[in-house]
């Protein structure tokens, strides 16, 4: 007999008492490697429940020899660990976690669906849908050709399934983009940067590693154009904008510098070479100081965040300017490049750039919206533009973020580390699950979502989800102090509590008035229920307040149920 003891616990009570169980013996006596050996065999779920009961087992399902025979275990061809303090035990989990999940807007069938997932990945990066097809890029830069195909179901029908089989495309990759528009229809070409050993020049022996830009048909995955720089030059980020004939693409260097070229993507399937100028971009010219940490762009501007948290913004045509800013007083035609500060409270962690609205989150875990709102796609609760950030109060600390043509989604996470989908804007083609009808604030959306998701992207015909987690990558924010929280008074001397702290009573006032002027019950029911998807309320008390309304609803004989809660 084989029990588990804890110098800590001491002996269980009771011990001596228990006749016929013969003498139990220590975990602790055996040699530390055949207790790892034997925890190696447990799947990943279970050693971390196991390394949760005590301190023994702790130390020993945190050792590294175990995460390496997981590893090892996991993915056979795996050949090295990878880098970070705990190599082994990233290493394990992110091929653990790793993968691609979708759900279809149309069609009879709604539920989500797992990608194939390609045994030489090394967990998943980055992803990025195409017109036809997805392409994933794992963190030691192989990029993944995920293929849509006819295949035979279990009944012998031939039917057509999403990313069913895969291929390397390449392998030292470093970041891809495509067509910066939502629509995935115009994602013809695929852009990699990656790095290409280049033979030495003349009288010289060995090779270089040098940077370059090949670009492929993201239809059979054919090569049709290379650039190569210059071997001092070290790019970490591409980002594309612009029209097919004027396609700039926009590098970032590992010093936060900006360089851009132009090309014409008509004529990159037709075989000839031709040299392309690669110049500084002006944000980087003429705010020399500022490094830029990252990138984001769509079809008519850029946004860079700095090192430092700070935004800033090229805004190329006037429409998308004025329903950025709600003005175009500040607009030059002639000097489109010029960089525009956006005034923030915080420093910014990362963003989403829709066609005409953005959204930004801050150290604090805050989300800041801009720009036009005639869907609802801001979240703030009605249909008013926004010039300038304007924060979403009761939503708070975000894993990802993301913005489309006119609707917004935001990945959550509870207390109890559940995932949650919540989307705003408009709902048609149900880009929006359980609410077709759209909404002006963020609302829980119909949909399963995976333990471990952590970033997503949604297309006129699917929503998808990549699920990955990296022990060494995970965003922390901080606590926002007391004399910074939206609504709350500077103390003074002699003053008590304040009677309204963020208008909450005058908000309320508000939603009475909203409710009290719907003319039919059915109506104040539907109003009533948008207007606690408004409130900061926990995901758990929306939940509540949403099945009572319906049970009420029911209970008055409404003409019919209404549409279902979220799943909970």
């Amino acid at each position: 007999m084989v029990k588990r003891s804890c110098p800590s616990c001491g002996p269980e009570p009771g011990g001596e008492e228990k006749k016929g169980r013969g003498n139990p013996i220590s975990f602790q006596l055996f040699p530390p490697e055949l207790v790892e050996h034997i925890v190696s065999f447990l799947p990943v779920r279970d050693v971390v429940a196991l390394g949760q009961t005590c301190h023994y087992f702790h130390e020993v399902c945190d050792a590294e020899g175990v995460w390496r025979r997981i590893c090892r275990r996991l993915s056979p061809r795996l050949r090295e660990q990878g880098s970070g303090v705990r190599p082994w035990k990233r290493a394990a989990i992110l091929n653990y976690t790793k993968g691609l999940y979708f759900q279809a807007f149309g069609g009879r069938r709604r539920c989500l669906s797992k990608s194939v997932a390609p045994l030489l990945a090394h967990g998943y990066r980055r992803f990025l849908p195409t017109k036809d097809h997805v392409f994933i890029l794992d963190y030691v830069g192989s990029l993944f050709f995920l293929k849509n195909a006819l295949v035979s179901s279990t009944l012998g029908q031939i039917q057509w399934k999403r990313a069913c089989r895969y291929v390397v495309l390449c392998r030292g990759a470093k970041d891809f983009a495509s067509d910066p528009r939502c629509d995935t229809v115009y994602r013809k070409y695929l852009y990699v940067l990656a790095t290409r050993e280049q033979p030495g020049v003349v009288g010289t022996t060995g090779s270089r590693a040098c940077d370059c830009v090949e670009v492929y048909l993201q239809s059979s995955g054919q090569r049709v154009f290379k650039m190569t720089f210059h071997h001092s030059m070290s790019f970490k980020q591409i980002v594309l904008v612009g029209q097919e004939t004027q396609r700039a693409l926009l590098l970032l260097t590992e010093e936060g510098k900006i360089y851009s070229l132009v090309v014409n993507e008509t004529q990159l399937d037709q075989p000839r070479s031709y040299t392309v100028q690669l110049a500084l971009r002006k944000v980087s010219r003429c705010l020399p100081h500022l490094r830029v940490a990252c990138m984001a762009s769509n079809q008519s501007s850029t946004l860079y965040i700095t090192d430092q948290g700070g935004v800033y913004f090229e805004v190329h045509t006037p429409g998308v300017y004025r329903d950025l800013f709600g003005t175009l007083q500040a607009f030059d035609p002639l000097d489109q490049q010029m960089p525009l500060a956006l005034s923030l409270p915080a420093k910014i962690l990362f963003c989403a750039l829709g066609y005409n609205h953005l959204g930004l989150v801050d150290e604090f875990g805050r989300i800041f919206m801009q720009g036009n709102n005639r869907y609802g796609q801001l979240g703030t609760g009605d249909k008013m533009d926004r010039g300038e950030p304007t924060q979403v109060p009761y939503l708070q600390c975000p894993i990802a973020l993301w913005c489309g043509l006119n609707h917004s989604l935001v990945l959550s996470q509870g207390s109890d580390f559940s995932k949650e989908l919540l989307g705003c804007g408009c709902g048609a083609g149900g880009r929006l699950p359980g609410w077709p009808k759209g909404s002006a604030s963020f609302v829980k959306l119909h949909i399963k979502v995976p333990l471990c998701a952590c970033s997503l992207c949604s297309t006129r015909e699917c929503l998808y989800m990549l699920s990955s987690h990296d022990i060494e990558h995970n965003p922390s924010y901080r606590d926002l102090p007391a004399s910074r929280v939206v609504g709350t008074p500077e103390p003074s001397p002699g003053a008590g509590a304040p009677q309204d702290p963020g208008g909450a009573a005058r908000a309320c006032e508000e939603y009475l008035s909203q409710i009290h002027s719907c003319p039919t019950l059915q109506d104040r029911m539907e109003k009533m229920k948008e207007i606690v998807g408004w409130m900061p309320l926990m995901a758990a008390q929306k939940d509540f307040f949403w099945e009572a309304l319906d049970m009420l609803q029911r209970a008055a004989g409404g003409g019919g149920p209404g549409p279902p809660p979220p799943e909970s």
